[in-house]
């Protein structure tokens, strides 16, 4: 198969390099709009992907492929799949200066202005994606490259929230990360945010007190990260121009919100479920939901095979295999985010099969508080369920 190299394992083992399309795409609208004029193209990071890629994922289709266990320790260890998440970072960096120079300048309206702020955001939101695989490392240097890859969406605080907070407590009522049934996107959102921005200030300042050290410290993981904003967003702003802080922000905004938006799709209304002495069971495949789309799949660096993410934490994304456990989206995560914009469309598309995943029975779900009552008697399910 294409991709294959000679004594290699993995049939896309080539291919993970198309990966790095999506930051290569912040180079390219300034080419794009001098040679066609067409000023769409500022908007080059939408068109690829929320039109390009769910397309792409409805023709190629499914991967359909998984490691084997024998050769799990030749993919962990080939040197090769790391350097396409480390070359992620200057491409995006490099992307992020050109911007800054265009957002300085007075060739581009406005409108245009504003297009090139949302690729370069979508750009950033994929980024928390490779500092998402770095942060899972237990080498300094990847974890170091993973805050440095969220200075650009300044969220640099997900860095202990997604591996002390969400990994601890995903599919239960008490991580902010997993959207509950009944739960709109746009009511997800912020309290995502909010609840995961405190989660992380308060298991760093735990972590930092177990360890002896201040809060105002150098070994503060978030002030780390923090710090890396501060430098790149400042050092722009003094090499070109302060009129850049606007779309700085924005595109940072919408970085976070994609990442929080792939955070909605992955868990949505899905449950752990309870040991006899009432603890929260073992994260399990069944968790969270998957979708084994390729072209996605490839971008992404298998964040679609979620759920076996969740269940092994420590795999490097090569290594991540699909389930037959595992809840199954209806398409690529691109598209999945398109559908999470309505809310309706989402519900229909998305209750129905949260429901058959439990047998019917919706009180294993997590159902959105509020609405809980609701959802049940829609069911046919005593309350007290």
């Amino acid at each position: 198969m294409f991709g294959k190299r000679l004594g290699s394992p993995d049939p896309k083992r080539h291919l993970w390099v198309l990966g790095l399309i999506a930051p290569m795409s912040a180079l390219l609208p300034s080419q794009l709009v001098l040679h066609t004029k067409l000023t769409v193209f500022w908007w080059i990071g939408p068109i690829i992907i929320l039109i390009v890629i769910p397309v792409l994922d409805w023709v190629v289709g499914e991967d359909g492929t998984n490691p084997r266990d024998e050769d799990y320790e030749l993919l962990s260890n080939d040197r090769f799949y790391r350097w396409c998440t480390y070359l992620f970072l200057p491409i995006q960096v490099i992307g992020l200066v050109i911007a800054a120079c265009m957002w300085a300048g007075t060739d581009l309206s406005v409108v245009d202005k504003i297009g090139l702020a949302t690729t370069l955001g979508l750009v950033s939101g994929i980024g928390i994606n490779a500092a998402h695989e770095l942060g899972h490392r237990v080498e300094s240097l990847e974890r170091w490259l993973s805050k440095m890859a969220l200075a650009q969406s300044a969220y640099g605080h997900f860095f202990v929230e997604h591996n002390k907070g969400h990994h601890a407590r995903v599919a239960t009522p008490e991580d902010p990360a997993s959207a509950r049934m009944g739960e709109s996107l746009w009511e997800f959102l912020p309290r995502s945010v909010i609840g995961g921005f405190r989660s992380a200030i308060k298991l760093e300042n735990e972590r930092l007190a177990r360890k002896g050290h201040r809060w105002f410290s150098v070994h503060n993981h978030i002030l780390q990260a923090w710090s890396m904003t501060v430098v790149l967003f400042g050092g722009l702003m003094a090499i070109y121009s302060p009129a850049i802080l606007p779309y700085l922000l924005l595109q940072a905004v919408i970085g976070a919100g994609l990442l929080e938006t792939v955070n909605y799709v992955e868990h949505y209304g899905l449950l752990r479920r309870r040991r006899p002495n009432g603890n929260w069971a073992r994260c399990a495949p069944s968790d969270s939901w998957n979708s084994d789309r390729l072209v996605t799949n490839i971008f992404m660096f298998h964040l679609q095979r979620h759920s076996d993410h969740h269940a092994n934490p420590g795999r490097r994304y090569q290594t991540l295999r699909s389930s037959e456990e595992a809840p199954q989206l209806p398409a690529g995560y691109a598209t999945m985010i398109l559908l999470a914009l309505f809310p309706p469309v989402w519900r229909i598309v998305m209750d129905p099969r949260l429901l058959a995943h439990y047998s019917g029975d919706v009180s294993r779900a997590n159902i959105q508080p509020r609405k809980r009552e609701r959802i049940l008697a829609a069911y046919d399910v005593p309350a007290a369920a």
